[in-house]
C-alpha cells in the first residue's frame, strides 16, 4: 500500500533490481515517485526506471517512468500513470569512468505516493 519506500535507502555499486512492490488492486491515478541519492561519487552515473506490471510477472519493454541520468546527491520527483498496474519494481544501472578501476557508489532510496495523498495528510494534520 502507499505512500511507501520501493527501495529503502540502501548502498549500490552495481546495477541491479528491487524486489517486486505491490501498490494495490485500484490501478487509476497517477504516484508521485522520488527519487533520493544520499550519496555519490565523482566520476560516476545512475540510472533509475520505474516498470509497472498488472500481475507482478510480466514486466513491458518500457518502463512507468524514466529519471534522467544522476551524478550528484539530491531529490528528484516525477508524476508517473498508474495504467493499471498493481505492481513496481525499480530497475536501476550504474557506471563509472574514473581511471582508478573502482566500483561506482551511490546510496539512495526511491519511495511512491499516490497523487494527492501527501497533501490529504497534511491538511488532516493542520
Amino acid at each position: 500500500m502507499l505512500p511507501n519506500f520501493l527501495v529503502e535507502e540502501t548502498i549500490v555499486r552495481a546495477s541491479g533490481e528491487s524486489s517486486v512492490f505491490e501498490i494495490g488492486s485500484s490501478g487509476q491515478g497517477s504516484l508521485i515517485l522520488t527519487f533520493g541519492i544520499t550519496h555519490a561519487v565523482e566520476h560516476q552515473d545512475i540510472h533509475l526506471a520505474i516498470h509497472g506490471s498488472a500481475d507482478g510477472e510480466k514486466w513491458g519493454m518500457r518502463p512507468l517512468i524514466a529519471f534522467p541520468r544522476k551524478y550528484y546527491c539530491g531529490e528528484y520527483s516525477m508524476t508517473a500513470p498508474r495504467c493499471g498496474a498493481r505492481y513496481l519494481k525499480a530497475v536501476w544501472s550504474v557506471s563509472r569512468w574514473s581511471r582508478g578501476g573502482q566500483p561506482p557508489y551511490f546510496r539512495f532510496y526511491v519511495f511512491a505516493d499516490a497523487e494527492g495523498a501527501s497533501l490529504i495528510r497534511m491538511a488532516g494534520a493542520a
